[in-house]
Formats: C-alpha cells, sequence, structure tokens
C-alpha cells in the first residue's frame, strides 16, 4: 500500500466544549454509547484491554476488543484494535493491530476532533484493502454518531438547567 491508504484520517468540529467532548471520547460507558458497544462499568486504562459486546445492528455477535494506549487527559485518547475482525471462526489476536487515535484542539467555536487509524500496510494482504474500506467507512459513521451523541447530551443537560 502506499502512504495514503496506511492511514484513514477523519476531522469534524464539534460545537461543544474540549472538557464535554472528552468526557464522551475517555468515559468507556460514555464512548459505548455512541461507538455502539456495550462498555458499561467498564473504564479505560492505558496499558489494560477493554472488552464489550458490540451493539451495532448486525454485529452483536461479535465482542469489541481494544489495548487502551495513552489516555492524556483533554488532549489524546487512542487504542489498538484489529481492524474489520468481524468473522468469529477467524482467531486475530496473530495479526497485527491497527492504532487509533483521537486528539482534541480548540477551536473558537467548539472542538475539533482529529481520529487517524494507521497501520493498515501491516494488515494481512488477504483483508488489508476490505478493512481499510470498511473502517474508512465506519469512522464517517462514528463522526456523525459522536456529533449526535453530543448534541443530544447538550440539549439534556440544558434541559435539566446545568
Amino acid at each position: 500500500m502506499n502512504p495514503a491508504s496506511d492511514r484513514i484520517e477523519r476531522k469534524i468540529l464539534l460545537k461543544a466544549p474540549r472538557s464535554q467532548v472528552w468526557r464522551v471520547l475517555a468515559n468507556a460507558e460514555a464512548f459505548g454509547q455512541w461507538f455502539g458497544v456495550a462498555l458499561e462499568g467498564k473504564r479505560f486504562v492505558a496499558g489494560e484491554w477493554t472488552q464489550g459486546q458490540i451493539t451495532y445492528p448486525g454485529y452483536e455477535h461479535l465482542l469489541w476488543n481494544v489495548l487502551v494506549e495513552r489516555v492524556e487527559p483533554e488532549r489524546v485518547f487512542s487504542f489498538r484494535w484489529h481492524p474489520y475482525a468481524v468473522e468469529p471462526e477467524v482467531d486475530y489476536s496473530q495479526e497485527p493491530t491497527t492504532l487509533v487515535l483521537f486528539e482534541l484542539e480548540d477551536m473558537d467555536n467548539g472542538t475539533l476532533l482529529k481520529v487517524t487509524e494507521s497501520g493498515f500496510d501491516h494488515i494481512p494482504q488477504t483483508r488489508r484493502l476490505k478493512a481499510f474500506r470498511m473502517d474508512s467507512r465506519g469512522w464517517d459513521e462514528q463522526m456523525n454518531n459522536i456529533e449526535e451523541f453530543l448534541k443530544i447530551n447538550t440539549k439534556a443537560r440544558l434541559q435539566q438547567g446545568e
């Protein structure tokens, strides 16, 4: 693959303060709500694995499994995972992982969220292109999901007088 196809990059300007965006990224339960994973009672801790059942329709039979790498409050959150690991009969544990990196930056009218998934060059060639394409589509959807989740949460907090 060439450098352009080794990584997926997405950016979105979220109309919320950095602290609020950080909360829905770094709090595992909140993350699971917009990302589509049951993470009740879970925490994201650097150096530890976090697992949860996927709740996205059609994928409920799969376990979401990530190794948290970095948790730098209100700046950076990252984890490693096996991209598009959707075949229950396949053991992906011996394959290389990709790195998912979330970065936050203050902007005049909100918070810029940048998501980068890199390392596709190391994924076995037999599934590399499909994993890249499916994760690329997935990140488009997840950017919409986090934006909607923040809108709903902001509206609910305003109604409660926070």
